[in-house]
């Protein structure tokens, strides 16, 4: 079992709640599908993509979870990163947690599975 993770706005996870079913962040939605990370690559996505944004949350997931529709592909520098090619429920997630910003600017971590 491979954990991945997803970083997103605390009001835009809120809102898939209600819902049920995260379809994606604007970016996702461009794409055509929902980018995660790994444990490995999470603090590089965090650093290109959120550098200074607040009110973020982690949430994990099992990459076995979702079968065919997870694909792994090549992005920055060859890396494989996982992208999901349907919607999300959010019923999926082991967990959820907040990303803060630390006082050195950087995304403070939990503890995260390979």
């Amino acid at each position: 079992m491979v954990h991945i993770y997803k970083i997103v706005p605390q009001e835009m996870w809120q809102a898939a709640e209600a819902e049920g079913i995260f379809h994606g962040a604007p970016v996702d939605l461009a794409d055509g599908y929902i980018h995660f990370s790994t444990a490995e690559q999470a603090q590089e996505t965090a650093a290109k993509h959120f550098q200074g944004q607040t009110g973020l949350l982690l949430a994990a997931f099992d990459s076995g979870h979702f079968g065919d529709d997870l694909k792994w592909e090549p992005s920055r520098g060859g890396a494989l990163f996982p992208h999901l090619y349907t919607s999300l429920p959010v019923s999926a997630a082991l967990w959820v947690k907040p990303l803060p910003l630390g006082t050195d600017g950087q995304h403070e971590f939990p503890e995260m599975d390979q």
